[in-house]
């Protein structure tokens, strides 16, 4: 039994503050660790659940966030070659995604560190429905016949996992108090309850109790931008639609093409 871990970094407990999370400032260190030991939990849980082939896929920013000799040595790690790279190793042959370490869309209340892919984009809408990376996560995966089987972040992100995916497992390590700040809980705590809800996501997925998030195609795609000029640059993309002053369109026949823009 196969399983994907797809792993963020706001999401993490004891991230409070935005410069843990930007690669050069001094706190981002101990960020590292603490998303290095939440991935063991989640590793470790998924492997006591039954699961006997685990990837991680190290997704914030450009990846490198990983201390790779922290580890769990049982799971295989791999980053993406280039943007246009989504989760490299994901394919039918897995039994459930987890997304540990997520936020929440832009725009969200009480969302720490709220944003989708990029702070120039204002709103995605996929098929007339605001999508932030969480689901898109989820709808990519679908795609593959994969389904979302936990999601782990702040209050905010489960909320919104749960409006896309329903009754998966979810772990809340924090709560945010507008964007730029968050009160977490224990990282220890979070650890145990991550483990205990990846045992329990992969013993749930084992009975199959998770459907893949499917997309229905053809697939409309809509890309508020925050100012006219980043559209500028989108409307000359091949297959793009500009259709006001910040707002460009895209339409694909499969969600395995919602990353690309």
């Amino acid at each position: 039994m196969k399983i994907y871990i797809l792993t963020d970094m706001e999401g993490i407990s004891g991230i409070w503050r935005p410069e843990q999370v930007q690669k050069g400032c001094p706190e981002y260190e101990k960020a590292r660790i603490l998303l290095c030991e939440e991935v063991n939990s989640a590793v470790a849980g998924v492997f006591d659940g039954g699961a006997t082939e685990v990837v991680v896929l190290d997704g914030h920013g450009s990846g490198d966030n990983f201390i790779l000799e922290m580890l769990d040595e049982r799971a295989v790690y791999e980053t993406v070659k280039s943007p246009l790279e989504v989760m490299p190793s994901l394919d039918e042959t897995f039994s459930g995604l987890i997304q540990i370490g997520c936020h929440a869309m832009a725009g969200t209340l009480n969302a720490f560190l709220d944003h989708t892919q990029s702070s120039s984009w204002f709103n995605l809408y996929i098929n007339g429905r605001r999508f932030g990376e969480i689901g898109q996560a989820g709808a990519y995966a679908g795609a593959f016949g994969v389904p979302v089987i936990m999601v782990t972040g702040d209050t905010a992100a489960c909320k919104e996992a749960r409006d896309f995916f329903g009754d998966v497992e979810f772990v809340a390590v924090k709560e945010g108090l507008g964007r730029n700040r968050a009160k977490c809980i224990a990282p220890k705590r979070a650890h145990k309850m991550i483990h205990d809800a990846s045992m329990r996501a992969v013993q749930r997925a084992r009975i199959g109790t998770f459907k893949p998030f499917i997309l229905e195609a053809p697939i409309e795609m809509k890309l508020e931008l925050c100012r006219s000029d980043y559209a500028d640059e989108y409307a000359t993309r091949p297959g793009v639609e500009r259709l006001d002053a910040c707002t460009v369109r895209r339409i694909v026949k499969s969600a395995k093409e919602i990353y690309y823009w």
